[in-house]
């Protein structure tokens, strides 16, 4: 079967106006009648006409008496005018009707009552003074609410009001959704046992389907279909079939040899637009069959999500009687260098914190792949497809996908990477529920220069001086001369070797790792733990250029772990909490002191403050006790300052 390689992609903007033009996405859904108690949310298919006139009766505004106005004409204060009870004068309370004879109410302050039976009015009343009148919100036969209004709370209730009991709205759009994959696993299934080698846990479809609630609609999920070109056809006929107005496949969209939904589609109907420049998410589908909208989202995660959130967020808006609505956007600046790829619009996932007068955008995981980009994400920076990239410290705009507050509320930590900070987050969090930590995983040194340039609150750091056997300062007074800061000890940390459980090739050593049966990976330059592993080396003599994998790096102890636990390397250098995490033996290399480095500008802050609070309490340290190879005894100390 001819591959489809995306000789004809599309730039983003075009393919999203010629989808969303290609279709009459309210005619798709059609309407329905509903209780209006049950309303909230829908919207509305045509216009809504009262029943009834509200108030229906002259109603008092007031407590007090209910008058004829003409009755009071030349009443003053030096000549009040006496009316009798049930004749001329009449008790109401708010919301009661006037009898018929009145046209007024005075407020019961200002009645006296000079006898049984009388009232003395010192003042005259105007026609209509502090009274309701039939009408006066809402008169029977206009109109009260137009076309395509979300029904809100208020909405609701001028509805009922007005004697509109059941409510015309638009038909929730109903989205099939269809993972397709011969290797995809249901939940239920990796419950039940652990998945096998090449098995991939189906999540997208609950994704997707979550997506489409979020945006106001309903989602069907269809049972999964493997990569069979027939199978999935005969799928797909059949969710045409359904009464759902639109039919999503998920994976199979890209140019493999087993990517069949552009096929399927050519077959059963017509492809709009295959691929477009759009990073991630460039191998989106979009067609049409038997005059439904059918959707080819593409199989990595956070693709699917930029294909719905630039095709399928806007359609259903539209299917929904709204306009689209594009999201709150403010100024931000790099917090480093972001080369991106020309020709494509890349949508970054970021991280965003005020720190002083700026929002700095830190970058999250780039891959397509990676789900946790979107979890973490505070806001998404898009990169133009005629731009290179960013250099660091240029200005950009995000846009949000958290609350504004939550970006003042965020504290930024750029440095190196331990497993304690996310337990420290959310730890913070029982003391400060509004406090948000965004951690970047850079390394000690980056860290250091994120400090230097007023892109981070703090970072962390163990970088050991070969001279002195002690940590940071050094570093310090040479990279942030001029800059005041305070070194808050963190912990005491146990650093060695990550080898399979079991160690099968014997690794008790460093001199091991220039054996030629042994791959080890490394940490990235800069980081701590490759300044310790390199002090270590020339300590004994051995030269790293007889360690193979020297040169391969990642950027934080677990992601070391996971490429020994994987087979990827026999070996690699990490703390102890990583290897125990992920069921790692251990080979003990040395004690190491992490440290928080803050700014002095900053220690008075208030995430700050949440922070050091938060090291002094029991339950946090114990908390990281646990994780295993923590000292915690010197947590929270000043260890320099200056």
């Amino acid at each position: 079967m001819k591959r489809h390689i995306y000789l004809e992609m599309k730039p983003l903007e075009q393919a999203r106006q010629e989808f969303l033009a290609a279709f009459d996405w309210t005619g798709l859904v059609g309407s329905e009648v509903i209780a209006t108690v049950e309303a909230l949310g829908r919207v509305t298919a045509q216009p809504v006409f009262a029943n009834y006139s509200s108030p229906t009766y002259h109603a008092a505004a007031m407590d007090g008496i209910a008058v004829a106005a003409e009755d009071t004409f030349g009443a003053a204060e030096d000549r009040p005018r006496l009316l009798t009870l049930g004749q001329e004068a009449h008790m109401v309370n708010t919301g009661q009707p006037l009898p018929a004879s009145c046209n007024a109410v005075i407020m019961i302050e200002q009645v006296h009552q000079p006898g049984e039976g009388q009232v003395e009015v010192r003042a005259a009343a105007f026609p209509w003074q502090h009274v309701r009148k039939v009408g006066e919100d809402i008169v029977a036969h206009e109109m009260i609410l137009p076309h395509h209004q979300r029904l809100s709370p208020q909405d609701l209730a001028a509805l009922l009001t007005a004697g509109v009991f059941r409510v015309p709205v638009l038909k929730r759009p109903l989205v099939a959704i269809m993972a397709t994959g011969s290797e995809l696993l249901d939940w239920q299934q990796a419950e039940a046992s652990a998945p096998a080698s090449g098995a991939i846990i189906e999540a997208n479809a609950t994704f997707l389907a979550s997506l489409v609630k979020e945006a106001g609609g309903q989602a069907l999920i269809l049972p999964r279909q493997p990569d069979d070109f027939d199978t999935i056809k005969a799928a797909l006929q059949k969710a045409l079939e359904s009464e759902a107005q639109v039919v999503v496949l998920n994976a199979g969209a890209s140019a493999g040899s087993k990517d069949f939904t552009a096929h399927v589609l050519d077959d059963l109907g017509q492809v709009l637009v295959h691929g477009v420049t759009a990073m991630p998410g460039k191998p989106s589908i979009l067609g049409r069959a038997q005059g439904k909208p059918v959707v080819g989202s593409p199989g990595y995660p956070v693709s699917a999500w930029v294909c719905f959130d630039q095709f399928l967020r806007p359609a259903l808006s539209l299917m929904q009687g709204q306009q689209p609505q594009e999201r709150p956007t403010l100024p931000v600046v790099a917090a480093r260098r972001l080369p991106s790829k020309l020709g494509q619009e890349e949508f970054l996932r970021v991280h965003l914190g005020r720190v002083g007068d700026k929002v700095v955008a830190t970058p999250l995981k780039r891959g397509a792949g990676t789900i946790t980009s979107l979890t973490r994400a505070d806001g998404i920076l898009r990169i133009p497809a005629e731009s290179e990239g960013l250099e660091e410290g240029a200005a950009a705009r995000a846009e949000l996908l958290k609350p504004r507050w939550a970006v003042e509320e965020t504290l930024v930590v750029v440095g190196s990477h331990d497993v304690t900070l996310d337990i420290l987050a959310d730890h913070m969090k029982y003391r400060n529920s509004r406090l948000w930590m965004s951690s970047s995983n850079v390394g000690s040194l980056a860290g250091l220069m994120a400090l230097k340039a007023g892109r981070s609150h703090l970072g962390g750091t163990h970088l050991l001086d070969p001279q002195t056997g002690d940590y940071n300062v050094s570093y310090i007074q040479k990279h942030l001369a001029g800059l005041p800061v305070a070194l808050i000890t963190l912990a005491w940390r146990q650093q060695g070797l990550m080898v399979k459980r079991g160690n099968p090739k014997g690794i008790h050593s460093l001199a091991d790792l220039t054996r030629p049966d042994v791959t080890f990976v490394n940490r990235q330059g800069g980081s701590g733990t490759r300044v310790l592993l390199d002090y270590y080396l020339t300590r004994e003599g051995i030269d790293a250029g007889q360690i193979k994998g020297y040169r391969q790096d990642e950027y934080t102890h677990t992601a070391v772990a996971v490429q020994v636990l994987s087979g990827g390397a026999d070996c690699g250098l990490g703390i102890l909490a990583a290897a125990k995490a992920l069921g790692l033996d251990f080979v003990p290399l040395c004690p190491e002191r992490y440290d928080l480095c803050i700014p002095q500008a900053f220690l008075e802050d208030h995430r700050v403050a949440v922070l050091l609070d938060t090291l002094r309490d029991q339950r946090f340290r114990q908390a990281v006790e646990a994780l295993g190879g923590y000292d915690v005894s010197p947590m929270g100390q000043l260890a320099w300052q200056g």
